[in-house]
C-alpha cells in the first residue's frame, strides 16, 4: 500500500460520511425520529455542539485544534507505519478519517450532524454519525492490537 492509497482510502471514508449527513440534513427535519427498527434503530437528525456523548458542548475552538493534533499525530503514526502492518494502517486510516468528517461539520456549520440512534437493551444510545463509528472502529481495533501485543509479549518473556 502507498501513501496514495492512504490518502484515497481516507478521501472516500470522508466523502461518504459527509454525502451521508447531507442526506439527512437535506431529508430529515432537525429533532424528527424516522423509526426503521421499532425499539431499536432510529434516523434522528441531531446536532451536537460537543464531542462523544455530547461532552464538551460548546467548546467548539479546543475540539477543533484537538482534532487537527489528533489528526496530525495518526497521520504521523501512519507514515511511519510498516507496510505490512495492516490492522495499524487500517485503524489509523479510519480514526483520521472519523476525525475530518467530524472536523467538517465543525468548521463548516459550527456543530456535528448526528443521525444513527440505537436504543440497545431498553438503554437510549447517544445519538452518533458514520464519522463516529469510524473513529470508533478504528480505537477497537488499536485497543486488541495493543493486549494481543501485550499478551504475546509476556508470554516471549
Amino acid at each position: 500500500m502507498t501513501y496514495a492509497f492512504y490518502v484515497l482510502f481516507v478521501t472516500i471514508l470522508v466523502i461518504i460520511d459527509q454525502y451521508v449527513k447531507n442526506l439527512v440534513v437535506t431529508n430529515i427535519e432537525l429533532g424528527k425520529q424516522i423509526p426503521l427498527i421499532d425499539n431499536f434503530f432510529s434516523l434522528t437528525y441531531v446536532r451536537n455542539y460537543g464531542a462523544g456523548f455530547s461532552i464538551l458542548q460548546n467548546e467548539r475552538v479546543f475540539l477543533t485544534v484537538l482534532s487537527i493534533i489528533a489528526i496530525a499525530v495518526l497521520s504521523y503514526l501512519l507514515i511511519k507505519a510498516k507496510k505490512n502492518d495492516t490492522l495499524s494502517i487500517f485503524s489509523y486510516i479510519l480514526i483520521i478519517s472519523g476525525a475530518l468528517g467530524n472536523l467538517i461539520d465543525r468548521i463548516r456549520l459550527g456543530y456535528v450532524v448526528d443521525f444513527l440512534d440505537f436504543k440497545i437493551f431498553g438503554y437510549d444510545y447517544p445519538v452518533f454519525n458514520l464519522a463516529d463509528s469510524f473513529i470508533t472502529v478504528g480505537c477497537f481495533i488499536l485497543i486488541i492490537m495493543v493486549i494481543l501485543e501485550t499478551k504475546n509479549a509476556k508470554n516471549k518473556a
